[in-house]
This record gives C-alpha cells, structure tokens and sequence, in this order.
C-alpha cells in the first residue's frame, strides 16, 4: 500500500461513503471531468463508474501517478498526467461544460483556487468546482461579510463563483488521520457583474486594507483614491472596518483604481 507523503501535504480520502456523497454533489454521466490530486484513485474510482465522457486527472508525485497509470491502463476515457497543477495550464485541457473535483494538498490548496479564479476567460468552460479544504481555511473561503471569517480569500471567490454547498468530514475519513477536520465546497462560476481586468489588482487592494483590519478605513482609502473618486462609491461609510464593507465595494475600488 502507498504511504502518503507529508511534504506533498497528502492525506488520502478513503470513506466510500463520503466519496459517493460528493461525487453526487454533481451528474458526472457525459461529462468532462478534471480530477486534481487523485492520490491513489478512490474519488477515481467513483467517478468512472458514473461514465463521464472524458476523465484528466493531474497528480504531481510521480510514483503515485505510475500506479495510477498501470491501474487504468485498459480505461480509454482517462489521461493522467503527472504535474505540479500549480504549474500545469490548466485552461488548456479544461473541456465544454467539465467539473473539476479536487481533494487538495493542504500546504497549496489556496494557491490553487486562486489559479482557477484567475482563469483568463469567464464566464468559463466549466461548470462546477468540487474541492476539500482544511476546515479553517473552508470557512474563510466561504465567510460572509461582517463575520470572523469574512477577508480577502472570501472577497476573491465571491467575486467569481456562487457557493452551493458544503459540508464538514471527519479526519476518521482518511488515512492518515489529518488533525483537523476538512471542509467540502461546490463552487458554481457566476456571471462578473464588475469590469475588473486584472484580479491581482483586487488582490492587491485587499491586501491593502486587511493589513490594517481592525482599524478604520479613511486613511487607508486616502491614499488609494481621491476625494471624487471615493464619492462615487455608494453605501461607503470612510469609520467602517475593512470586514465591514461589502465585497461589491471593494470590487468598486478596484475598477476606479484601474481607471487611474
């Protein structure tokens, strides 16, 4: 049996029951799927016994990626390439309408939702996101203005995706046990309703402001925009905090500093 790798931040999911509780999240049959992290194929495993069109699935440590190779030898629907998926062009291989599913590596998980929300072209060619996180980094991806959890990880994916569900797992669930308990989100992509061309801008900005989060934002928001340019940010009271502001707002701030 393969032993995970702790400096590649494995832990593989081996309850068949929550596998099947999230390869259900989504109707994979005729569909383009994009696995990333397989470790050694369970999720693999479920997924092609719903008979999706295609299966790509990116693994970066090589001996896993051989066993996987010699496990699927006789499936033509599968390509699996052994990669980094921080350095793989993802956009490339993504096909019309595919789910990408990820266990992902915890050290790098982040890293990685960035990448996707970074794509080039959106509305993009995939319809669905299906990935597992550390419980604690789930809930800042996912929090809500005016919460605890609520910074500049949830303000880039809200900008991007709707969350349509989620749900906690327990470290019982893989081997080795994680010392934390992990967190499954269903991302769909949304339409941009803010003309942002460049996300490392908002990046920046947020950067910006929740390096000073508990302090109020008027000289923070001086030193970014001037005095018209921040009378035409509507519902912008300047004593607020930066978990204070809604995520349209910093959106705002980014297109009128675009525009300087």
């Amino acid at each position: 049996m393969r032993l995970p790798k702790k400096s590649l931040g494995q832990n593989f999911l081996i309850d068949k029951n929550i596998i099947k509780k999230i390869i259900n999240l989504s109707v994979i049959k005729n569909r383009n799927i994009v696995e990333i992290g397989p470790g050694t194929g369970e999720l693999t495993d479920e997924i092609l016994e719903k008979k999706p069109a295609s299966l790509i699935v990116i693994e970066k440590d090589f001996k896993l990626a051989e066993i996987l190779k010699k496990k699927y030898i006789k499936k033509k629907k599968i390509k699996i390439y052994n990669d980094d998926i921080l350095q793989f062009d993802l956009e490339k291989i993504v096909k019309e309408k595919s789910i990408i599913f990820g266990n992902l590596p915890y050290n790098i998980s982040s890293q990685i939702l960035v990448k996707i929300i970074k794509f080039k072209k959106w509305k993009p060619i995939f319809s669905d996101v299906i990935f597992m996180f550390q419980k604690e980094l789930g809930e800042k991806i996912i929090g809500e203005f005016n919460s605890d959890n609520y910074g500049r990880l949830s303000i880039l994916t809200n900008l991007r995706f709707n969350i349509i569900n989620k749900f906690v797992i327990s470290p019982n669930c893989f081997r080795p046990k994680p010392k934390v308990k992990s967190l499954i989100i269903h991302l769909k992509p949304k339409k941009m309703k803010f003309k942002i061309k460049n996300i490392n801008k908002l990046e920046k900005i947020t950067n910006i402001f929740f390096s000073k989060k508990r302090k109020i934002i008027n000289k923070t928001i001086n030193k970014i925009l001037n005095k018209n340019q921040i009378n035409m940010i509507d519902e912008l009271n300047l004593k607020s905090r930066p978990s204070e502001i809604k995520p349209e707002i910093y959106y705002k701030i980014t297109e009128l500093v675009e525009k300087i």
